[in-house]
């Protein structure tokens, strides 16, 4: 069996593999809504209830992605515009914010274990199960309908998220250690926004023009 097959549009998209990564990323959200919720709490007691939906970010990546393979499900495209480009910017922000957080959770727990943090199993399977949302993110999206503009909406939102969690203080509990360095963590949080949205159109660019390709052939 070829290497390639493992990443192919045969294996990826059949029903089989999409319902079986709809379950995973489905409980994963779930999981990921429960472990925000201490923080939710105590963020609906001392903060404005309209801060709440900035709280849970990597959940909410997960949510978006799961979107996205409930479309990929459906035999047909939505039959109106806005249908459409509504499937568009949910598929962009399913990638663009899977690249983005399973990116910044590693970086914050490999991060926190340098400086002293204990590791343990929880923090293993967060590592494997956030790096797994960007590279999933990044397999699918040349099977998405998504436009490289609807990207834009993506990280616009990934700005004003990144925004509020830090001049608000409701960004994600970072290990202890890494509060001496919060200033450090807020530029290279921006950073990897603007990071994430560059990789994410450079993906749909290549899909576009593979897909231009096959179409001369």
């Amino acid at each position: 069996m070829p290497l390639q097959w493992f990443w192919s549009r045969e294996l990826l998209t059949s029903r089989s593999m999409l319902w079986t990564l709809l379950i995973v990323n489905g409980l994963g959200t779930i999981y990921g809504y429960m472990w925000y919720g201490q923080q939710l709490v105590e963020t609906a007691a001392n903060k404005p209830l309209w801060m709440l939906p900035f709280v849970p970010d990597s959940p909410t990546a997960s949510l978006f992605f799961s979107l996205s393979l409930i479309y990929m499900l459906i035999p047909n495209e939505p039959a109106t515009a806005i249908g459409r480009l509504i499937r568009s910017v949910i598929e962009a922000l399913g990638v663009v914010t899977s690249v983005k957080y399973g990116i910044w959770a590693v970086a914050m727990i490999v991060s926190g274990a340098s400086l002293g943090t204990t590791t343990g199993w929880q923090d293993w399977m967060l590592i494997v199960s956030h790096a797994g949302m960007a590279v999933e993110a990044l397999l699918f999206v040349r099977f998405m309908s998504v436009s490289a503009a609807a990207t834009g909406v993506a990280a616009g939102w990934l700005l004003l998220n990144d925004t509020v969690d830090y001049r608000f203080d409701v960004f994600p509990w970072l290990p202890a250690p890494l509060y001496d360095y919060l200033a450090v963590v807020c530029v290279c949080t921006f950073a990897l926004t603007v990071f994430s949205w560059i990789v994410s159109r450079a993906a749909i660019i290549l899909r576009d023009s593979v897909n231009r390709t096959q179409r001369i052939r």
